[in-house]
């Protein structure tokens, strides 16, 4: 069954699902965005039911596909897209439909359209989307901010707290998303977490924790993070051995941690500007 752009294998049973999206590309700093949608998938071992039809949606010589090749022979041939998957909790009153997906390059009008279309199916209510930003941050911070359809749902995202979003500038895939999802009387959150910049390429799996706790209190279903702690813990140490061997990156710790005790998280975003950006994988013994 083909449904335009998104190609259905099998339409799964679900007990009032919720769909978590997660997008590669422009807002998936440290890969939070896409990088939960993976372990959502990974941990509780989601079905695939469907796929996203490359052709339709994406640019190949602006997101250019992988191919694997071996002594002048094809292996492999992998185009952008992304799939959707079905997840059943052990514990929780809702079932997840997880898409993960490269952010489309092409007719986004018509990606939401078909999704909400899908959903529609599927008896979906709430949809889900995530992003993440490089932001003026520490390692130690847990900032999530949201963007809600209705504002009944702010509550709900406040008990977490997470900051409701003020921002003019570039959008993203979620935004549309956004928009049409209220056209169509859907509840609509989108969660974009705050990323550390000086740990560009260094994966965070302490956010990642803090945001599957975020997504199980408003999905209202039960997760275990306690692997993500476990490697958030050993990268921590790693950080904290990096910092203090470079004076620079404790400057500009010292900096980012000063505008957080003067003033709120929104004036700490104002302050610290022209700082230049350390990818700690420059300093990081390789694994």
């Amino acid at each position: 069954m083909t449904s335009q752009g998104f190609q259905i294998s099998e339409l799964p049973e679900l007990k009032t699902p919720i769909v978590i999206a997660g997008f590669g590309g422009w807002g998936n700093a440290l890969d939070i965005s896409r990088g939960m949608a993976a372990y959502l998938i990974r941990k509780l071992e989601a079905r695939m039911f469907a796929s996203i039809d490359p052709d339709v949606f994406f640019r190949y010589d602006s997101l250019r596909p992988e191919v694997d090749i071996k002594d002048g022979l094809l292996g492999s041939f992998k185009p952008p897209g992304g799939s959707i998957y079905a997840a059943h909790p052990d514990a929780g009153q809702n079932d997840l439909v997880v898409l993960e997906a490269d952010e489309p390059n092409l007719q986004w009008n018509r990606f939401a359209k078909e999704l909400f279309s899908l959903c529609r199916k599927l008896g979906v209510k709430t949809v889900i989307t995530l992003g993440s930003m490089y932001d003026n941050v520490l390692h130690s911070d847990r900032v999530i901010s949201g963007i809600v359809s209705h504002k009944d749902s702010l509550f709900k995202l406040k008990q977490k707290g997470v900051i409701p979003v003020s921002y003019q500038g570039p959008g993203a895939v979620h935004s549309t998303l956004q928009l049409e999802g209220l056209k169509q009387g859907f509840q609509c959150i989108s969660l974009w977490c705050h990323c550390p910049y000086y740990l560009q390429n260094t994966k965070h799996y302490g956010l990642l924790s803090h945001l599957a706790g975020v997504l199980a209190f408003l999905g209202e279903f039960e997760l275990d993070t306690q692997d993500l702690d476990t490697r958030w813990k050993t990268i921590e140490s790693q950080i904290e051995e990096v910092v203090e061997k470079s004076g620079e990156l404790q400057v500009m710790i010292d900096n980012i941690r000063k505008s957080k005790v003067r003033g709120t998280w929104q004036d700490m975003k104002k302050s610290i500007k022209g700082e230049k950006v350390i990818d700690l994988t420059n300093f990081l013994p390789p694994r």
